[in-house]
């Protein structure tokens, strides 16, 4: 079946997710464009070679996405499937590289005296790249349910976006921002809950095209909230401090 006897609905419904990537990928480029792109691309970037690969690899992602949805929007499955082992790879590496930066970050601070913010703040990177993770194990686990994988995966791309809002948040409230210099926790609330309106548009095409939200929307999304929320007065205990003690430790 070629797309133009497709119904108008059903195209639409699969040109929806090529546009949220994109929505995606903007977002995480302008929003570090002030402090790594622009630097970068100026040749006055000073940071850890960790940091670039850490960058390289998250930008990846947002690629990788556009790609994906691009290739199940116009019906080339196999290929979907063949690069999604790639996928597979990629998000691995991003864990472990998430992890490592953050551990980077923790040693900058506390070299500069701010070790005990960085502890507390670290708790906001760290679950950000394992609930992607989860997320996108989720989605590879049912990677035979479209409806359920295509819906994780853009919960778990959505779930990348706060670092890159914060940035331009804090740009625009001259609050400094980057490795071993975080804000106060607390400000994480903001760039957290500004990416999750992009659900929004999820929720409201699930509502146009099915006639109710999918379920995946609203456990994945009430997890995702409940996360955010949790975290903040979590950062500062002493169980997750020894967290950061054993991957500090860990990674010595």
């Amino acid at each position: 079946m070629t797309v133009e006897t497709l119904p108008t609905t059903h195209v639409e419904a699969r040109w929806f997710y090529v546009l949220m990537a994109y929505a995606c990928a903007l977002i995480a480029f302008v929003g570090f464009a002030p402090t790594y792109w622009l630097p970068v691309a100026s040749g006055s970037f000073t940071g850890s070679p960790v940091i670039h690969l850490h960058g390289l690899l998250f930008s990846a992602w947002t690629l990788f996405f556009i790609a994906q949805t691009t290739l199940a929007a116009t019906r080339h499955i196999d290929r979907h499937r063949a690069l999604g082992l790639f996928g597979v790879a990629l998000a691995t590496a991003m864990l472990f590289a998430g992890i490592v930066a953050q551990i980077h970050s923790i040693r900058i601070g506390a070299a500069a005296g701010l070790e005990l913010e960085n502890r507390t703040f670290s708790i906001v990177p760290i679950t950000i790249i394992v609930f992607f993770a989860c997320a996108v194990g989720a989605g590879i686990a049912n990677v035979r349910r479209p409806d359920v994988h295509k819906r994780l995966m853009l919960v778990a791309t959505i779930s990348l976006l706060p670092p890159a809002i914060a940035r331009l948040v804090a740009l625009a409230a001259g609050l400094p921002i980057g490795p071993g210099h975080p804000p106060p926790i607390v400000f994480s609330l903001v760039p957290s809950f500004a990416s999750d309106l992009l659900l929004v548009p999820a929720l409201l095409h699930d509502w146009r095209m099915r006639g109710r939200p999918h379920r995946v929307y609203l456990i994945a999304g009430a997890a995702l909230l409940a996360l955010q929320v949790i975290r903040v007065p979590l950062g500062s205990t002493p169980a997750w401090h020894a967290v950061t003690d054993w991957l500090l430790a860990f990674a010595a």
